[in-house]
């Protein structure tokens, strides 16, 4: 029994979530090798060989992979795919645009957004909005696997010393091209890497009142999300939407200002180590998750809390 797992990357290094689904991987048993498809990417490939519990690298390397089009590098795991029993990849954008179709090419049923392995072939996954947890036991000879990084810890990324195999890149499916892409800047942490997040809700009223959470976002050094009533009140970016349609996220702080706590909110943030809240409301569901709460208007609390960090 071995496990794929698909490395999210960007050529030069690997993306986080990488090493959250090593974590699953090994939980499922057998040796776990991994998949760094690319273009230049023997930086990548180099540090896939460092994760603890690795055991080998397959490097493919062609022009066609460089932006990590979902149609090739699919055709590329289909490739390999006869020698594993789980095909593993993070349940981010990149995962999820993979793995459908690895699953529907090998004729099995994908297990989406794993949370923990209890078996090899037994998983439990976070449904209706995370407020139940089906168990989801599997037949198929190979197991299709997205795995929601905030359920496992991540690997270590040193410490591991596994071969690098170079293997033939397929040929370029040719079903789609990379045209451009606009990615946002900010000083700040990326949102589902960031170890402390400051968050606004509709409660915040306007875009401008969000620049009040941004003295506290600096002190902590922590980056800045929102609710989806505050994205789609158009306070601020999409890519701020932390919840069930937006970034899944699990920090060690979260604090959350003028959010109500919607199930759809919760479900993208309960995992987080420790959650703060500030709402006026003192019946908010968000105060059901929350570790501490305060009552009160944020407009005041929020500053006051700037003052005494100093």
């Amino acid at each position: 029994m071995t496990t794929l797992v698909i490395a999210e990357h960007d050529n030069a290094g690997l993306k986080g979530s990488t090493l959250n689904t090593v974590t699953a991987a090994l939980q499922c048993g057998g040796d776990v090798h991994v998949l760094v498809a690319g273009s230049n990417a023997g930086a990548a490939a180099a540090a896939a060989a460092q994760i603890a519990g690795v055991s080998k690298v397959l490097h493919a390397d062609a022009a066609h992979f460089a932006d990590g089009l979902a149609e090739n590098i699919a055709e590329q795991v289909l490739a390999v795919a006869a020698a594993y029993s789980h095909i593993l990849a993070p349940a981010t954008a990149y995962g999820k645009n993979i793995l459908p179709r690895v699953a529907a090419k090998l004729d099995v049923a994908q297990i989406s957004e794993i949370t923990k392995v209890d078996a090899p072939d037994t998983f439990e996954r976070p449904i209706y909005a995370g407020n139940a947890i089906a168990t989801v036991q599997s037949s198929d000879a190979v197991k299709v696997i997205t795995v929601r990084s905030t359920g496992f810890d991540a690997a270590a990324a040193s410490g591991g010393s596994a071969a690098v195999e170079t293997i033939a890149a397929v040929a370029d499916s040719g079903k789609s091209a990379f045209v451009s892409r606009e990615v946002a800047k900010s000083d700040r942490p990326e949102l589902t890497a960031a170890k402390i997040i400051v968050s606004g809700g509709r409660g915040m009223g306007s875009a401008d009142a969000f620049k009040v959470l941004e003295p506290l976002a600096d002190k902590l050094g922590a980056a800045m999300g929102a609710s989806r009533a505050a994205v789609d009140a158009g306070y601020v970016p999409n890519d701020w939407q932390v919840g069930q349609t937006g970034k899944i996220v699990a920090p060690q702080l979260y604090i959350a200002v003028g959010i109500s706590g919607a199930i759809q909110h919760l479900a993208g943030m309960k995992d987080s180590k420790t959650i703060v809240a500030i709402n006026k409301d003192p019946e908010a569901p968000i105060f059901s998750v929350a570790d501490y709460g305060i009552v009160g208007d944020l407009f005041e609390i929020v500053p006051q809390l700037v003052a005494e960090l100093g």
